[in-house]
């Protein structure tokens, strides 16, 4: 089997010549991933110590490109001592779905490390390239924490450019020192940990004459120290010391993982978008003393440069012409906007945020002026009127255009919707949640499609069922707030049913 599986064209022909030829040559060429899937997942899972598994779906760009590096780095790690084991679940296969599920894929690829025969499940949070990965891997399959013997290994394990997480101990044994190890063993996914009984072997230098956690950081001050060695208190610890007061989101790779960190915290989230060639100067110092006043007050701090942050702005429903711009994006989803803002508004603009004073932005789509399809268009600016305040009972699907899934299930709903469409209270509707703001408070949405029952008095509930036309019709008759009149909407089976007894 050729290692790689082209998909078009010439490019298909080459590929079969190159791998009939292989094949005559030297046999057939192994494939280093394994292939799982719900028949054998948990089987395979439950024997090993230590496998990667990429859930991924096959009309997946962000799959595909780096799938030979994937490979190539299992036929490395395939030699290993002990040998690492990578594999692939297609995710988007109904079959694989409560696997997918299980293990809280919301979008593809996404990479999981289990450990200790699946009881362990971390994300990979390495590189996507194949001596990346390789590399990656290896420190994720040794020992969680690096002993430090000298200036020399201080200088092969720490990367200063990185957060580095190091236990300083007057001997290797005991309660502190075995939460230590615990901690790194939870966290070894996201930081790098080592243990020493000298502190002044590290970078910093400063010598300790107790059992102390240091942070050495790239960012602020350099290195953060701590010594309550409860596993709790210390994660919390790590959590708050190895973020920076402002994390900057430009072209540098050596700043995404701070990013990734950024967006990942449960705090509010203020991002000021400025141009850093000719307005950094300007802000940097102003935004600096804002971040610093709300340190540990539930809010963190990114900028961004516009050259980098058009998605993010596209994202928010903002142009170009709006920067400077800050947004602060709470924890429920909600959105504030100050655009085009000066350096002297920042304090006064988070402020007034804070204290509630600034009305929150909604992103939505136009209100159509034709809206006569079976499956009705809602928007955000919409969304109350034909759901809350309608008086009917609404089956809403949150869905994303590019989405497979929703793909599949869109001429489902059209029959559903068309065998509604003589009963007044009941609607089938559909929301594009990735050009709509969602209200966080009432809706959960976690991957695309998310459905959702709201009852003509309000009530909201998940739709969880099959995505079949008779079962959800069965969930909308059970769940509905005005019981039925007549017989005229029923699933196809129940109307059989009802002809067979006529006859």
């Amino acid at each position: 089997m050729a290692r790689k599986k082209v998909f078009s064209g010439i490019l298909a022909i080459l590929s079969v010549l190159l791998a009939v030829s292989v094949a005559s040559a030297a046999g057939e060429e192994k494939e280093y991933v394994l292939t799982l899937d719900h028949t054998n997942f948990s089987e395979t899972v439950s024997k090993l110590n230590f496998i990667v598994v990429e859930f991924y779906a096959p009309w997946c760009g962000h799959c595909k490109k780096p799938a030979p590096e994937y490979e190539k780095a299992a036929s490395v790690l395939s030699s290993h001592d002990p040998p690492v084991t990578l594999a692939k679940v297609d995710a988007n296969e109904d079959s694989n779905r409560d696997l997918a599920s299980q293990y809280e894929v919301q979008g593809f690829p996404t990479i999981k490390i289990l450990r200790d025969g699946g009881k362990t499940v971390q994300d990979y949070k390495g590189p996507r390239e194949a001596d990346g990965i390789v590399t990656y891997l290896k420190k994720q399959v040794g020992p969680a924490s690096s002993e430090i013997k000298s200036k020399e290994d201080a200088a092969n394990i720490i990367d200063e450019k990185k957060v580095f997480v190091v236990g300083v101990f007057q001997e290797f044994s005991g309660e502190k020192f075995e939460n230590f190890i615990s901690l790194a063993e939870k966290l070894r996914s996201d930081y790098d940990f080592g243990h020493t009984l000298d502190a002044k072997l590290l970078p910093s230098g400063e010598p300790v004459d107790k059992p102390t956690l240091r942070l050495l950081k790239p960012f602020d001050e350099l290195f953060a120290d701590f010594q309550d060695f409860q596993v709790d208190a210390m994660e919390k610890f790590i959590g708050e010391a190895s973020t920076p007061i402002i994390t900057i989101f430009d072209q540098n790779p050596e700043n995404h993982p701070y990013v990734n960190k950024f967006f990942d915290s449960p705090n509010d989230k203020a991002m000021l978008f400025v141009n850093f060639s000719s307005e950094l100067s300007a802000f940097k110092s102003k935004y600096n003393d804002v971040a610093v006043l709300y340190k540990g007050k539930g809010v963190s701090f990114l900028l961004g440069d516009l050259e980098t942050s058009g998605g993010a702005l596209q994202y928010f429903g903002l142009k170009e012409d709006q920067a400077p711009v800050i947004v602060i994006q709470d924890k429920d989803q909600q959105k504030f906007i100050k655009p085009n803002v000066e350096p002297d508004q920042l304090a006064t603009w988070v402020k007034d945020y804070k204290e509630g004073k600034v009305e929150p932005f909604i992103r939505s789509e136009p209100i159509p002026e034709v809206n006569n399809e079976p499956v009705k268009v809602v928007v955000s600016d919409s969304l109350e009127n034909m759901v809350f305040k309608s008086g009917k009972n609404v089956l809403l699907e949150i869905y994303a255009p590019w989405c497979g899934h929703c793909k599949k299930l869109a001429p489902i709903l059209d029959e559903v919707a068309v065998s509604f469409e003589n009963d007044p209270d009941v609607m089938i509707a559909k929301l594009d949640g990735t050009a709509n703001d969602i209200p966080g408070k009432k809706f959960d949405v976690q991957g695309y499609p998310t459905v959702y029952f709201i009852s003509a008095t309000g009530n909201i509930t998940p739709y969880e069922g099959d995505r079949t036309k008779d079962d959800i019709i069965d969930f909308i008759q059970k769940n509905r707030d005005k019981p039925l009149q007549s017989d005229s909407i029923k699933s196809d089976s129940v109307k059989e049913e009802s002809a067979k007894d006529e006859l």
